[in-house]
């Protein structure tokens, strides 16, 4: 479906050639798959077509390049957004499940002092813990503000002691780089996320920071180091708000269950093909509220679309 869609997207960009970026491809499974999709069925698109791999590390580039190897000619990787054309980007830049991976900073409300203070990790009686980390200059409020948070001084005042965000300057960062880089096209991501209103609810009071083992939950995230996987929801209204300081123009900030839906009914009309079981089901646990059809939401922006 994503590969129909870039396809839809690239064949009305004004320029030649067209270039689809993505940001953090792991083993290139999904960069397989697009490309082979197009290979199929849009074979006139590869013959104007640069696939971009923004991927810092040697190890997955090597990956990649295994996985990727019947699209050699094709394929390019840059370790960062400066190393893509000079001239930017004319088509696709996005990325899945990337920037929820990204590092944050953890900070809880002090009514006390009435400031933002950032905790780390410390080490008790043989375990690690929490720990507050001694005061810096660093205003935290500022950059709260700057990521979308509304913290009021009505809002602060009923905030309870101890309340935890976590703040995470990368993402903002990835995505102001990727929006300063697109000079015609369009820019998304697909990831476990919140509004910054939605994290300021009663609810998440102890904050999003979560661990997973073998894809299952676990209640302790500083338990076992480098054997489970550590992640936060992501703020969309920071990333929304970095591109349209960039100049980009927001489309859509949709669910994955509605954005995955809509791109279906064309492509099934257009397309004209009938999935198979397997595909049905897999359709179904992409989009089905109570599987991956909530949870995960889906921002697009663009320049001159």
């Amino acid at each position: 479906m994503l590969a129909y869609l870039f396809a839809r997207w690239l064949k009305d960009a004004a320029l030649r050639p067209v270039q689809l970026v993505e940001g953090g491809a792991h083993d290139g499974q999904l960069a397989f798959d697009i490309l082979n999709w197009l290979h199929r069925h849009r074979r006139k698109l590869l013959t104007e077509l640069e696939y971009w791999i923004v991927e810092p590390s040697e190890q997955r580039q090597v990956w990649q390049r295994e996985k990727l190897a019947p699209f050699a000619r094709l394929v390019r990787w840059a370790p960062t957004f400066q190393n893509l054309p000079a001239n930017g980007v004319n088509g696709v830049i996005y990325s899945n499940e990337l920037l929820d991976a990204l590092p944050v900073h953890r900070l809880a409300w002090n009514r006390a002092s009435g400031r933002w203070s950032e905790w780390g990790v410390g080490w008790s009686h043989g375990h690690f813990v929490w720990a507050p980390l001694p005061d810096d200059a660093r205003n935290w409020r500022t950059e709260l503000t700057h990521a979308g948070f509304d913290l009021s001084p009505e809002l602060e005042a009923v905030l309870p002691d101890g309340f935890i965000i976590e703040h995470c300057p990368a993402a903002g960062i990835w995505w102001r780089q990727a929006a300063a880089s697109l000079r015609q096209g369009r820019l998304l991501t697909f990831d476990y996320g919140l509004t910054a209103r939605q994290f300021l609810s009663p609810a998440r009071s102890h904050g999003t920071l979560r661990a997973y083992r073998h894809h299952q939950p676990t209640t302790d995230v500083l338990a076992d180091p480098g054997q489970q996987d550590l992640t936060t929801h992501l703020n969309f209204t920071q990333l929304q708000k970095e591109g349209e300081r960039e100049g980009l123009k927001t489309e859509q900030f949709v669910t994955q269950g509605e954005f995955l839906t809509a791109v279906a009914s064309k492509m099934w009309s257009e397309e004209k093909r009938t999935l198979s079981p397997t595909q049905k089901r897999q359709f179904q646990s992409l989009t089905h509220p109570e599987h991956l059809g909530s949870a995960f939401q889906v921002l697009i922006q663009s320049r001159n679309c």
